[in-house]
């Protein structure tokens, strides 16, 4: 089957640098794109070719609707696209759009992304367990400061182990703030990504966001808050128990870690490997996972994380990042996006 695209005024900004984007989804649907100077021609079985069809009429749509794509943004969203028949680039774009996360747009990359922040929005505890690059901690800061944007919460609370340091925290030079912030740089860069650098400065004056290692959360009684535990492989089951029991009333927490890089002495004590089968059946909790098919960061990032974990499958050593089918959801089940998905609930950084 054969279908042609009229090229119209900026269509081929969709065409990416170097045309990487249309040969992209001739790799990823098995068809043929062919340039001609005034229309664009489609070749391949009919359904491949609606589908890449779908994507141009779909990046039409949202460009006339004032949608613009920057640092590969797109190339990003078409793979997703490609990957997942039942996904379209419109889906997909409009699900970051109706979000107000302060001074940027920020949209899910991946499928997993997207279930993830959909989870964050209809559940009141979140884990977002996976590799790094993933967008787990990024994709929850932005949920936080979209929240606080639109008042749902009063404040947010960012916490963190500082495991590097033993939680002995009066060793190190300076004032509390200094000690803990090598710990907390992560977080602080997503706040000002999201926001300008004067209302962050100013919500940190004010304490409407907070940020503290997760040893002076204990005695706390947390409401009205978007609270935040991130690098939570690094606790022990004592601190995981501490945290999650602080949430008070009218508060979201979301769980970020990588149970394949635990820095405790002794790996088997990790609070969030623990907190995966005691919770498990939990109603109200849902669990998110990642793998590196949805890392957002250098392409050679995902072939490093695939790299080590084959070897730990080899090796036998530290956890891999493939869980078991039935810990994709502590009882309730995310959005339905299709049937090739493996085990996770919702989808830069």
């Amino acid at each position: 089957m054969r279908k042609t695209v009229d090229i119209t005024p900026n269509l081929e900004t969709l065409f990416g640098t170097r045309d990487e984007n249309l040969k992209l989804m001739e790799e990823g649907l098995n068809v043929s794109i062919e340039m001609k100077p005034d229309h664009v021609s489609i070749e391949g079985t009919q359904p491949d070719v609606a589908r890449a069809g779908q994507i141009f009429t779909d990046y039409e749509h949202l460009r006339k609707a004032g949608v613009s794509f920057h640092n590969g943004d797109l190339g990003d969203l078409l793979k997703v696209v490609t990957r997942h028949p039942n996904v379209t680039l419109r889906s997909l774009v409009e699900a970051g759009k109706q979000r107000s996360f302060g001074k940027r747009m920020v949209q899910p990359k991946s499928v997993n992304q997207k279930r993830y922040v959909e989870a964050i929005e209809s559940q009141d505890m979140v884990f977002g367990i996976g590799p790094a690059g993933t967008g787990k901690t990024y994709l929850a800061v932005a949920m936080a400061v979209s929240a606080l944007v639109a008042k749902k919460v009063s404040r947010i609370i960012l916490a963190r182990p500082a495991v590097e340091a033993g939680e002995r925290l009066g060793f190190l030079p300076g004032t509390l703030q200094e000690k803990v912030d090598p710990y907390l740089r992560p977080l602080y860069d997503a706040l000002y990504d999201l926001l300008d650098q004067e209302r962050v400065d100013r919500y940190l004056e004010k304490n409407v966001i907070e940020i503290a290692p997760i040893a002076f959360m204990r005695g706390r009684t947390l409401s009205d808050a978007f609270i935040i535990l991130d690098e939570a492989q690094n606790t022990t089951g004592e601190q995981m128990k501490m945290f999650l029991t602080r949430m008070g009333f009218n508060s979201k927490a979301v769980i970020t870690g990588d149970i394949t890089q635990i820095d405790l002495p002794n790996a088997g004590r990790s609070g969030l490997v623990e907190s995966i089968s005691v919770l498990r059946g939990v109603k109200g909790i849902s669990f998110c996972y990642f793998d590196e098919g949805d890392v957002v960061r250098h392409h050679l990032v995902q072939r490093i994380i695939r790299a080590y974990d084959e070897h730990g499958k080899a090796s036998g050593g530290q956890m891999s990042l493939a869980l078991p089918a039935e810990n994709n959801d502590a009882g309730l089940q995310g959005p339905e996006l299709g049937q090739d998905q493996k085990p996770s609930s919702s989808p830069t950084q």
